[in-house]
């Protein structure tokens, strides 16, 4: 009987829990997930559960009212179009990222100019995807440097034989040699559970990622999710962040 009751106390205290619904760009996985389980130890009256995807499709599910309390974004555009449209609060940058080409490894693929090789299987995210964005922001810079065979940009684009709808999809396909490469953040290369070769790309054509965070205007007043936001861009956030690759 005491066993009993005291397991019906403990459901009663998990019931009690508030949830706190985190919507975060699907690179920040392995980072929020550690920074989730920090801030519910120091909260334990809240239960975060988050939902990862790409950052559109975030954005989407806002805009058609879905219940998330805390919105953090891969890119700008993508929070500042929330906040203009009143569904978010003032976005604030918490981190950043960088671009890489991934391949298995062994692959076709060993400089930045095997991207152009006629038949290489190409994989990026969407255009509409952050990292899809960014990926073909780097190959312009790559076409206009003149470091590369003429008409680079649109023979590598020619290779592509996937758009994925996050870079996590793009990781994916690489990861699982259904691709010869593909470009994702750099801290996606880092957290493959399967072993990819990851090829940097020079500052001078790379582009930089910055990530935003903000309470949903639904959680206006939600002290929870200002908490969460808090720890975020405090010293600790940082510290994870960093920890799983992230720039300041």
């Amino acid at each position: 009987m005491a066993v009993v009751l005291l397991l019906a106390a403990g459901s009663g205290e998990a019931a009690r829990r508030t949830p706190l619904r985190v919507f975060a760009a699907a690179s920040l996985r392995e980072s929020f997930e550690a920074l989730g389980r920090e801030f519910e130890g120091a909260h334990p009256e809240i239960q975060v559960e988050f939902e990862f995807a790409g950052t559109a499709v975030l954005r989407a599910q806002i805009e058609r009212g879905a219940p998330a309390d805390v919105f953090a974004s891969a890119d700008e555009s993508h929070a500042h179009a929330l906040a203009a449209d009143g569904l978010i609060e003032s976005p604030r940058v918490f981190a950043h990222n960088r671009m890489v080409v991934i391949t298995p490894p062994g692959g076709r693929v060993r400089t930045l100019a095997d991207l152009a090789r006629p038949g290489l299987r190409l994989v990026l995210a969407g255009r509409a995807v952050p990292a899809g964005r960014y990926a073909r922001r780097a190959l312009a810079r790559m076409d206009s440097s003149g470091s590369f065979p003429p008409r680079f940009r649109s023979r590598v684009e020619a290779n592509v034989v996937s758009e994925e709808t996050s870079v996590r999809g793009v990781l994916a396909k690489v990861a699982l040699g259904e691709a010869d490469a593909g470009l994702v953040y750099a801290t996606d290369a880092r957290a493959s559970r399967t072993p990819v070769r990851a090829i940097e790309i020079p500052d001078r054509w790379n582009v930089t990622a910055a990530y935003l965070i903000a309470p949903t205007a639904r959680a206006r007043g939600n002290r929870g999710a200002q908490a969460f936001v808090r720890a975020v861009l405090g010293a600790r956030g940082r510290t994870l962040l960093r920890r799983h690759g992230f720039l300041d």
